[in-house]
């Protein structure tokens, strides 16, 4: 019989050990080992206001296929439902204005999409930067407040681009490289872009009205209850995967004992030190990719409460708010909208900046009501919230990712029977999750059945 241990039992575990099954079929033995009490890592459904509500991710882009199919597979196509057309703000320079259109992760192709979030400055050296010689080498890679400041100014990184690298990956465009965090953009640098404006005019996809993300009726706990059911797989839950080696050509890993193959499937750190005796060169790969922490706060207010019809509001750096980002959930998805409380949720924590994760429940919770009658004048006495912290929830993609990443999938290539899975891959995205584990799951098969 055919025995596979998964360490890490987030969507990544999960999916591949679903995986597994639906490959070495049902005589096969799947153990997931997770160290917390419950499985989903950086996804998780919590009861707020006696019904449930995502306090990780909350959405996945539907544009990209793995989601879509893997809940076709599941049963669950019939629960995903799409945001309403109502836009996000940007708070900068201490008042409330529309996210530019027309932008490629915050960067401007021209400098009408800033009017108004950007001085009259900025907006002029956007308007020259066409004729300001690019320099760009193909064969390196740069962090995105290096190139973007370079070109068109610290305000355009700071109002524009910050906000929308810190909602993806809670950290500033200073540790985001620009070819793992928008590949598109080096995609047309790299294929001779004469401008930056020029390169984001090539980057920027076509217009379309086919809605962008997706999210479930009843959260992402639907998936990871579907997952773990059809995966037949051994739960062993507060059990840390410790003590991987190699031993008489299989692998062992605690406390399971001798296994066939491994697949890993943790935040970085945590991989790092898992594959330290087996896997040496790997793990050193894999501790080269740091994490940032973050905390949500989950709010139900009443009905009643005036929240502006906007989908959320991201937070420009430098702006006197402990909040860098907050998700009006009753205005951005109208199966939330038909509840009898109004929901937002306010997010804390960036990258270097963890602080506030030693903050109790309820000084949270009062410095994410005080942020949000701030930016939006609401007032209102929740009458329910919820805290969740989440250390390392986020790898950050520095300037030189891809060859980070690549030294690692090599050095597990030479391993028989051990596979990687994980956010600190090909994207942070529960799509780009989905995929890693396929693969992950696919060529351990592969090396352990042929």
């Amino acid at each position: 019989m055919t025995t596979v241990a998964v360490v890490g039992g987030g969507i990544s575990g999960l999916t591949a050990a679903y995986r597994l099954r639906a490959l070495l079929g049902p005589d096969a033995r799947i153990v997931v080992l997770e160290e917390s009490g419950r499985l989903g890592g950086k996804l998780r459904t919590v009861p707020i206001a006696g019904k449930p509500v995502d306090v990780g991710a909350e959405a996945f882009i539907v544009r990209r296929p793995e989601v879509t199919a893997l809940l076709a597979e599941l049963g669950l196509a019939d629960q995903v439902e799409h945001p309403s057309r109502a836009r996000p703000l940007i708070w900068a320079d201490g008042s409330l204005h529309p996210l530019p259109a027309g932008t490629l992760m915050g960067i401007p192709a021209n400098s009408e999409a800033l009017v108004g979030l950007v001085d009259a400055a900025t907006l002029a050296r956007i308007d020259a930067e066409p004729a300001t010689p690019l320099h760009w080498d193909r064969s390196a890679d740069v962090s995105v407040a290096a190139l973007v400041g370079s070109r068109f100014g610290e305000q355009v990184v700071r109002r524009s681009v910050d906000p929308l690298l810190g909602g993806v990956y809670s950290g500033l465009s200073d540790t985001a490289g620009v070819r793992a965090t928008v590949p598109a953009l080096a995609v047309a640098l790299d294929g001779g872009a004469t401008s930056l404006t020029d390169a984001v005019r090539r980057a920027l996809p076509p217009p379309s009205d086919t809605p962008v993300f997706g999210t479930l009726r009843g959260g992402y706990g639907t998936l990871l209850d579907a997952l773990r059911d059809a995966s037949g797989a051994e739960f062993h839950d507060h059990t840390t995967g410790a003590g991987l080696r190699r031993e008489r050509g299989r692998w062992s890993v605690d406390p399971v004992g001798p296994v066939d193959g491994v697949i890993v499937a943790l935040p970085a750190d945590r991989a790092a030190a898992l594959l330290a005796e087996g896997a040496p060169a790997a793990a050193a790969q894999a501790a080269r990719i740091p994490l940032a922490s973050s905390v949500v706060v989950a709010l139900a207010m009443p009905k009643t409460a005036a929240l502006p019809q906007n989908s959320g509001i991201l937070v420009a750096t430098g702006e006197d708010l402990a909040a860098k980002a907050f998700t009006l959930s009753s205005r951005k998805w109208p199966h939330l909208a038909d509840r009898d409380v109004t929901l937002a949720r306010a997010s804390f924590g960036r990258f270097g900046d963890a602080a506030l994760l030693d903050a109790d429940d309820e000084q949270l919770i009062t410095l994410a009501r005080a942020d949000l009658a701030t930016v939006t004048g609401v007032t209102d006495q929740p009458v329910d919230a919820y805290v969740q912290r989440w250390h390392g929830g986020l790898p950050q993609y520095r300037a030189g990712h891809g060859e980070v990443v690549a030294a690692l999938e090599a050095e597990i290539a030479q391993v028989d029977g051990l596979e990687i899975a994980g956010a600190m891959l090909h994207g942070v995205g529960v799509p780009a999750c989905v995929a890693a584990a396929t693969t992950a799951a696919t060529r351990l098969t592969e090396r352990v059945a042929g």
